[in-house]
C-alpha cells in the first residue's frame, strides 16, 4: 500500500512539473519562431518521424527517428518549441498506440506525456548553459554542432530514462539499476540517432541548396526502405534456419527417445504390475483405516466405536456391566474457532487427543465422534466409583490451558457417564444416554453427571415440553405481561419491560425459567421473539395514543443468545417497527450480560446495526456475568440493568450496598443510565435513588400484568410510586413467586 502510494505520488509529481514546463515554454515562446518552417517542422515530427523506426535483428531494440524534429528545433527555433514539440509527439505517439491496442497501465499516458516534457525542458536548461562551460554554439562549425548535439543526446537520455526507470521501479517494485540496463538503455540509439539526422538536417538546410536537400532526402528514403527490407529478409531467413534446425533437433530427440522407451519398455511393464499390486494392498489398508480413524486426530471414530460398542453388547450383560461410556464436549469451543481460528482450534483437538491417549489405558477405547465430541470406554472397571475417578482425571487434565503458538487457550468441558444396561439393545441406546447425561451436567453447569432414570424422565419431560410449546404459538397459548418502568427522580413511568407468559391448554401456567430454556436449545426461541416483536411493538404503538404524556412511553424486548447470534435479528426488528409503526427509540432490546460476552466481536457488529435502526440497547443482568470492561466500554448501549440479586442482598440500613455503588458509578462514569430491578421495599427505592440509580422496576410499583389491566391503570393516571396496598391489586393479577417473574421474555 505505501508502494502504491509512493508510486502515485511520484507520477502526480512528474506531471505537475511537466505540466510547468509547458507553460513555461508557451509563455516564453517567440512569437517570431513561428512560421511555415514550424508549421512543417511540427507535421514532420507528430506525422512522419515519430512513425519511422528500424528494428534490429535479434534484438529487443529499434532505432526510432522520433527525436531528429526535437533536436533540429533545438537548433533552428530555440528550445521552448522543442519542449511543445516534444509533448506534443509523445501526446500523439501515445494515442496512436492506444489505437493500435497497444495496453498501458494506469497513468502510463499522463506520465509519457509529462516527464518527456520535463526532460526536454531540462535538456533546454542545460542547453542553455552550455556557453558558460565554453561549448560553443556557432553551429556553422561542424564540432561545435557535434558537442551540442551529444550533450543534448545525453542529457535527453539520461533524465527521459531514469525517469522511466524510476516509474517501472515503483510500480513493478522493481531494482532500478536493473530497470534502467534491461528496459530503458537501449533507448539510447533513438537519442543518438536523433540527433546525427538533426545534425545532418541542420547543415542541409542552413549550408545545403534545394537541390543538395532533395537528393539527400530522396537517398535517405531509398536507404531507409531498402534497409528495411534488407531487415526483414533477414529476420525471416534467419526465423526459416532457426526453424529448420529447431525441426531437425525435435526430430533426432523423438528418434532418441523412441529408442529408449523400446529399450525400457518391458522393464516398465513389469514395474507396474509390481507397484499396482503395492498400491491395491495400500489402498485397501488406507481404506479399512479411514474408515474407522478420524484424519484429524488419528484417534478411532464413531464407526469403529460403534462396532466396539456392539461387540460388548454381543457379550451379553455379565460382561458389558464391568464397562462405562464417556461422553465429553468441549465448552466454547466455537469460540475458540470463530476468534482465533480453525487452524488453533484443530490444534486444540490433537492436544485433546494426545492428552487422552496418555491419560487412559491401554485396553480403553478412545474415539472422536465429530466436532468437539469424545467418547471412551472404560474397559473392566470394578464400580461407577471408579469410572468416576476416572473422569474425573479427563476433566482435571482437559480442563488445563492448551498453549498454542506461545498463546494460552481455555476451554471447559463436560462429562456424561453411562453404564452398560439390560435396556440397551444397540449401541446408540448406551451413547444416546451418556450424551443426555454429558447435556445434564452442562445444563446444571458441572464438570460430571452419570445417567440415571430420573435424567431420562427429565429429559423426556423436556421433549414434551418442546412438542407442545411448537403449537404454543399456533394455539394462542403465549400471551404478554407488561411491568412498568418507573423513574427513581419523580415518579413518572417511562415504558414496560414485555415478559411472556404460557398458559398450556391442559397443564395450565408453566414457569417462564422452565419452558424459556427448552426454547432456546430447540431453536423455538426464535419465531416466539419475533412474535414478541410484533406483539409489544403494536400494543405499545396503541398506548402511547391514550394520552399525549404517554406518547415517549418505550417497550423493554428480551433477546436471547441464539437470536443475537443470527443476523436476522436486524431484519426481523425492522419487520416488527414497519408492522406496529412505533418509532425505533420506542423500542429497547435486553440482552444478558453473559450473552453479550459470549462472542464480544460479533455482539458489538449486530448492536451497531441494530443501534443505526435507532433502537435502545440495554445490558440485562448486569454484575452476574463476565464482563471485560475494554469490550463493556465497545457495546453501544444506552442503559444497564442491575440484577435483582444485588438489590435484594441491601440491608434495611445500606449493608452490602457497596456493589450497587459499583454498579452505578460505573454506569455515570460511562455516561449511560442505570435501572434496577427486582425492587420490592420502600428501604430498597430510598437507597437506589441516593445511589443516583436512574430508573426502576419491582414489586414495589406494580406486578407484571395483563395487556387489558395495565391499560386501565393508564387510563386512570395510576401514580406509580408506592401507595397501592398489596391487598388492593386486582384479584385477577396474576400471583407467581419471585422465581417465576424472572424477566425473562
Amino acid at each position: 500500500m505505501q508502494n502504491k502510494t509512493t508510486f502515485r505520488i511520484y507520477v502526480y509529481g512528474i506531471c505537475v512539473l511537466g505540466g510547468i514546463a509547458v507553460i513555461y515554454a508557451i509563455a516564453n515562446l517567440d512569437s517570431n519562431a513561428l512560421s511555415w518552417w514550424t508549421t512543417f517542422l511540427i507535421v514532420s515530427a507528430l506525422l512522419i518521424t515519430s512513425r519511422l523506426s528500424l528494428s534490429l535483428p535479434h534484438s529487443k531494440s529499434n532505432l526510432s527517428f522520433a527525436d531528429t524534429m526535437i533536436f533540429l528545433s533545438f537548433l533552428l527555433f530555440g528550445g521552448e518549441l522543442a519542449i511543445l514539440l516534444a509533448t506534443f509527439e509523445a501526446l500523439v505517439s501515445c494515442l496512436y498506440l492506444k489505437y493500435k491496442k497497444v495496453f498501458f497501465s494506469t497513468l502510463a499516458i499522463p506520465f509519457n506525456i509529462f516527464s518527456t516534457a520535463l526532460s526536454t525542458f531540462i535538456t533546454f536548461m542545460v542547453w542553455k548553459a552550455l556557453p558558460s562551460f565554453g561549448v560553443s554554439q556557432d553551429f556553422s562549425h561542424t564540432p561545435a554542432l557535434i558537442s551540442t548535439l551529444a550533450i543534448l543526446a545525453l542529457v535527453q537520455f539520461l533524465v527521459l530514462s531514469s525517469f522511466a526507470a524510476v516509474f517501472y521501479t515503483l510500480n513493478n517494485q522493481a531494482n532500478f539499476v536493473s530497470v534502467w540496463k534491461d528496459v530503458c538503455f537501449s533507448s539510447s540509439m533513438t537519442h543518438i540517432a536523433g540527433a546525427g539526422l538533426a545534425g545532418v538536417a541542420f547543415k542541409l538546410l542552413r549550408y545545403g541548396d534545394l537541390l543538395t536537400t532533395l537528393v539527400s532526402v530522396l537517398i535517405f528514403g531509398v536507404a531507409y526502405f531498402t534497409y528495411r527490407q534488407m531487415i526483414k529478409n533477414i529476420n525471416e531467413s534467419i526465423n526459416q534456419a532457426e526453424e529448420a534446425e529447431r525441426e531437425k533437433a525435435n526430430i533426432a530427440h523423438q528418434k532418441a527417445v523412441e529408442a529408449e522407451q523400446h529399450a525400457q519398455q518391458l522393464e516398465v511393464l513389469l514395474e507396474k504390475e509390481e507397484q499396482i499390486t503395492h498400491d491395491l494392498r495400500q489402498s485397501k489398508r488406507d481404506l479399512e483405516y479411514a474408515a474407522f480413524h478420524d484424519n484429524l486426530t488419528e484417534l478411532p471414530n464413531r464407526a469403529y466405536l460403534v462396532e466396539r460398542l456392539n461387540l460388548l453388547m454381543e457379550l451379553g450383560i455379565e460382561v458389558s456391566h464391568r464397562y462405562f461410556v464417556l461422553f465429553i464436549d468441549l465448552s466454547r469451543f466455537k469460540n475458540i474457532n470463530d476468534s482465533l481460528g480453525h487452524t488453533v482450534g484443530d490444534e486444540v483437538l490433537k492436544i485433546v487427543a494426545l492428552r487422552l491417549r496418555r491419560l487412559m489405558r491401554d485396553e480403553d477405547t478412545i474415539a472422536r465422534l465429530g466436532g468437539d465430541e469424545f467418547a471412551v470406554i472404560l474397559n473392566d472397571l470394578d464400580s461407577m466409583e471408579a469410572a468416576k475417578k476416572s473422569a474425573q482425571k479427563i476433566y482435571e487434565k482437559l480442563s488445563q490451558p492448551y498453549v498454542i503458538g506461545g498463546t494460552k487457550v481455555f476451554s471447559d468441558l463436560h462429562i456424561g457417564i453411562a453404564p452398560f444396561d439390560v435396556e440397551h439393545v444397540k449401541p446408540e441406546d448406551i451413547l444416546r444416554d451418556a450424551d443426555i447425561a454429558m447435556h445434564h451436567a452442562k445444563q446444571k453447569n458441572v464438570g460430571l453427571e452419570v445417567f440415571d432414570k430420573d435424567i431420562r424422565s427429565y429429559y423426556l419431560e423436556r421433549i414434551r415440553m418442546e412438542t407442545e410449546l411448537r403449537y404454543a404459538l399456533e394455539r394462542e397459548e403465549l400471551t404478554m405481561n407488561y411491568q412498568p418502568l418507573i423513574s427513581l427522580t419523580d415518579g413518572e413511568l417511562i415504558g414496560f419491560e414485555a415478559l411472556l407468559r404460557w398458559h398450556h391448554h391442559e397443564m395450565g401456567f408453566i414457569s417462564p425459567a422452565k419452558f424459556i430454556p427448552v426454547s432456546e436449545d430447540s431453536g423455538l426461541i426464535i419465531p416466539i421473539t419475533v412474535w414478541i416483536l410484533k406483539e409489544t411493538c403494536s400494543q405499545l404503538a396503541k398506548w402511547q395514543k391514550i394520552m399525549p404524556e404517554y406518547k415517549d412511553l418505550i417497550i423493554s424486548v428480551n433477546i436471547s443468545g441464539k437470536h443475537l447470534a443470527d443476523m436476522r435479528l436486524v431484519q426481523d426488528v425492522k419487520n416488527a417497527l414497519k408492522h406496529s409503526g412505533l418509532p425505533p427509540t420506542c423500542l429497547k432490546l435486553e440482552i444478558t450480560e453473559s450473552t453479550a460476552m459470549d462472542n464480544a466481536e460479533h455482539t458489538i457488529e449486530v448492536l451497531n446495526k441494530l443501534k443505526e435502526l435507532g433502537v435502545q440497547i440495554s445490558i440485562d443482568d448486569f454484575g452476574t456475568g463476565y464482563s471485560s470492561l475494554s469490550y463493556l466500554h465497545e457495546l453501544p448501549f444506552d442503559t444497564l440493568k442491575i440484577d435483582r440479586s444485588f438489590v435484594m442482598k441491601s440491608g434495611e440500613n445500606g449493608e452490602n450496598s457497596q456493589l450497587l455503588q459499583t454498579i452505578i458509578s460505573l454506569t455515570k462514569n460511562l455516561q449511560k443510565k442505570v435501572i434496577a430491578e427486582g425492587i420490592e421495599t420502600e428501604v430498597q427505592l430510598s437507597l437506589l435513588a441516593d445511589l443516583g440509580c436512574d430508573y426502576g422496576q419491582g414489586y414495589l410499583f406494580s406486578r407484571p400484568l395483563a395487556p387489558d389491566l395495565m391499560e386501565d391503570l393508564l387510563y386512570q393516571q395510576t401514580t406509580w410510586l408506592p401507595t397501592i396496598k398489596e391487598e388492593e391489586l386486582p384479584a385477577q393479577v396474576e400471583r407467581i413467586s419471585n422465581e417465576e417473574s424472572l424477566p425473562v421474555f
